[in-house]
């Protein structure tokens, strides 16, 4: 129990990256235990789809660089934190030496739909539940991971060759941190402190 506490408060959320590979079959066991994610219907709708190609990988950094210039105009008028958004490093794709992108099957042929008759988008979640187990595995190991979602889904999923079918989740960067940190960067950077859980919680 210690120990799964303390791995839940050292995830981080990864920018920095160093460069050097992951060890051989690393990959396939973070994707191995990220499979035994719960999900609905145990219809596992996870897709991932390792981007291994130079030029896709230049083509998704170039196009989350053009994403998060546009996303400036929302802090069009607030000079100090536009400034501070200016500053922060969004995304590792051109650093990471693992680049995956996670898909949700929206029409699974496993499952038999059981549990989305009401609630379609439980299989998105079950695939967000994947994403945290691999983020968590990856982290217990010393990997770092950053979830990219400063990209638009209608430019990642035809450039990766995505089946219509399959809905972007996540793009996400990993490998060795830079440093570790046992505080999130952006906290660190004054952007946003953690809430004490107290706030979140309601009673009815």
């Amino acid at each position: 129990m210690a120990g799964l506490e303390r791995l839940l408060r050292w995830r981080r959320d990864v920018r920095h990256f160093r460069t050097d590979p992951l060890p051989d079959g690393a990959m396939d066991e973070l994707l191995e235990l990220a499979s035994l994610a719960p999900s609905v219907g145990h219809a596992q709708p996870w897709r991932f789809v390792r981007v291994q190609t130079p030029s896709l990988r230049t083509a998704l950094a170039d196009h989350a660089d053009g994403e998060a210039a546009r996303a400036e105009s929302a802090l069009a008028g607030d000079d100090a934190r536009l400034a501070l958004y200016r500053s922060l490093k969004l995304h590792g794709l051109r650093e990471a030496p693992e680049i995956l992108a996670v898909f949700s099957d929206d029409g699974p042929d496993t499952g038999f739909g059981l549990g989305i008759a009401t609630m379609p988008e439980a299989l998105a979640y079950s695939t967000v539940m994947a994403i945290h187990t691999l983020w968590l595995v990856a982290r217990a190991r010393g990997i770092g991971l950053g979830w990219v979602s400063i990209v638009d889904p209608a430019v990642v999923g035809p450039l990766l060759g995505a089946a219509e079918r399959w809905r972007l989740i996540a793009v996400l960067c990993l490998g060795y941190p830079v440093a570790p940190s046992s505080v999130p960067e952006l906290e660190q950077r004054g952007w946003q402190a953690r809430q004490d859980w107290r706030v979140n919680v309601v009673e009815r």
